[in-house]
Order: structure tokens, then C-alpha cells, then sequence
């Protein structure tokens, strides 16, 4: 728990004049919660809860996320607009995702990467291989199919659950999720489910941030984000799968959702996890010297 003369940890910097990021090029997003956006001489302008009025520059974002207790003027969506820079409502740190905002004339260099990777299948299955490779880099995958990966990835998951079982000490009887009925799990099932979804909210919103598609992947589908699940199981083993285990015994049997949520926003601090996304899938599509990518 934390004390009450310590500042809990935040995943998102709360903006203000001095951790507003002082770019040459356009900054993935900037994070913002409980204040009002309102426009200023023809500029968008952010009043925090504290009253403090900060200017935005727009045009060298690609996404505002828009967390608790904003609200935004109709105005100040135009300005955004004209300034090709997106809009997505998330909820606290940007751990839920809601809903995102598309500008007309956005650029749509990445989105249209990403579609042609998916649409050539030899491409995506190389991309998919790369997939696989990053998390199993000792598997052997050439000339396997998708199937074949995935019946392969499988098997590594579920060795990988039982091991941390053991590791951990805790009895383990296998993935269960019932949806809308997350009390009926055991504690280590509503861990990973709660991670998951937390760990999904991130991407939604950083792939948006990007420039890509939730909706376009390369190893998942039939459900509404497989790119978000492609990349997700990435990170998984150690932003969730290690912390359901390495929690479940401190919490006796009885769920936390605030010690869940602290362990989780630690992990994801201390592993850079929104300054790998934009590298990692420009590696994953093939781009030599992978840097962060941009609208």
C-alpha cells in the first residue's frame, strides 16, 4: 500500500510546462487527464484541475489520449484536426482503452505498410516468423506454417505456465476465463486477466498513437484487435504471466486490484514498455535501423 506522503507511481507523466516534450519531429502522444482543452487564438490550450494553462503544440503530436475527467470542446477538435493530430479517450494512464478519433487527411505511411506485410501472405508469414522468433529465439521455424508456429507456441506457453507454478509455489490448474464472470477464477486467473487487459489498453492506444491498425495482425484472428494480440504476447511472460505467479502467493487467495495495478505500472516502468512498442514493430516489419516510428 502506498504511504500517504509518497506519490504513487504513474505510467503517463502528468503534463505540465516542464514535462511537456520539446520536439523537433512529431511525438507519438501526450497523455492528459482531468482538465478542460479549449482553443486560444486559433491554438488548443490545456487547463488542468489546478487551473495551470498550458499551451499544446498540436501539430508536432499524432494523438492526444484523453484520460479521466476531460473534457474537450468542439472547437478544440478542429484544431486537432487541421493539425493531423488524432484523438483517443482512455482511461487512467491509458491502461483501458475507449474509443480513438481519426483525422481525414492523416498519413497513412504506416497503416499502409502494415496492410501490405498482411495482404502478401509469403510477407506475412516472414512477419509473423519474426513474431515468434522474438519470444522463442532457440525455435526452429523456418519453412513452418502459421499453424504450425502457433501449435509450437502453444505447447511453450503452457510449459512456461507450469513453470512459474513452480517457481512460484502455487497450484495451478490451467488458463480459465469466464467473461463477465471474473469473480468465479481462481486469484492467479483474475491476475493475468486483469493484466492482460491493462497491457491491451497500452497498445490500443500506442498502435493508434502510431499510425497503425488494431485490427490488421498477423498471427491472431477472428476477434476485433488481433494486431493488439500479436503484440501483446510479446510482453506477456513478464508483464503478466511472472507477475499473476509471483503475486498469487502474497495475496493469499484474496484478489488486490491495487496491488495489481502498482506491481503492473512498476513492471511496465522498468522495462520502457512505450518506448519498445514503436521499435519493436518496425523491426518486426522488416525496416533496417528500427527507430521510433512516426505518423
Amino acid at each position: 500500500m502506498t504511504q500517504k506522503n509518497e506519490t504513487p507511481q504513474r505510467l503517463l507523466v502528468k503534463v505540465t510546462r516542464e514535462t511537456l516534450p520539446q520536439i523537433k519531429d512529431k511525438y507519438p502522444f501526450v497523455y492528459l487527464e482531468r482538465g478542460r482543452l479549449e482553443i486560444d487564438d486559433s491554438s488548443i490550450k490545456w487547463i488542468d484541475a489546478d487551473g495551470q494553462v498550458i499551451p499544446l503544440p498540436v501539430a508536432t503530436l499524432n494523438c492526444l489520449l484523453l484520460g479521466p475527467g476531460t473534457t474537450i470542446t468542439h472547437e478544440a477538435v478542429k484544431i486537432a484536426a487541421s493539425a493531423n493530430c488524432s484523438i483517443c479517450w482512455v482511461g487512467e494512464d491509458s491502461l483501458l482503452f475507449y474509443a480513438a478519433g481519426f483525422v481525414p487527411t492523416s498519413d497513412t505511411r504506416n497503416l499502409r505498410r502494415q496492410i501490405e506485410l498482411a495482404a502478401d501472405l509469403e510477407q506475412s508469414i516472414v512477419v509473423a516468423r519474426r513474431f515468434f522468433a522474438k519470444r522463442f529465439p532457440e525455435a526452429e521455424l523456418e519453412g513452418k506454417t502459421l499453424q504450425q508456429m502457433m501449435g509450437m507456441e502453444g505447447h511453450r506457453v503452457r510449459s512456461l505456465y507450469q513453470t512459474k507454478a513452480e517457481q512460484y509455489q502455487v497450484g495451478w490448474k490451467g488458463r480459465q476465463f469466464v467473461p463477465n464472470k471474473f469473480e468465479l477464477s481462481d486469484t492467479t486467473n483474475q491476475i493475468l486477466t486483469a493484466s492482460n487487459a491493462a497491457l491491451y489498453g497500452i497498445l490500443c492506444s500506442a498502435v493508434h498513437s502510431l499510425g497503425y491498425s488494431p485490427h490488421i495482425g498477423f498471427i491472431h484472428s477472428g476477434s476485433p484487435l488481433p494486431f493488439i494480440y500479436d503484440l501483446a504476447d510479446l510482453y506477456k511472460e513478464h508483464l503478466c504471466i511472472d507477475l499473476a505467479f509471483s503475486l498469487t502467493r502474497d495475496m493469499a487467495g484474496r484478489y488486490n486490484k491495487h496491488k495489481v495495478s502498482a506491481a503492473f505500472r512498476k513492471r511496465v516502468l522498468e522495462m520502457d514498455l512505450l518506448g519498445q512498442i514503436a521499435p519493436d514493430i518496425s523491426e518486426l516489419f522488416g525496416e533496417k535501423n528500427a527507430r521510433r516510428s512516426r505518423k
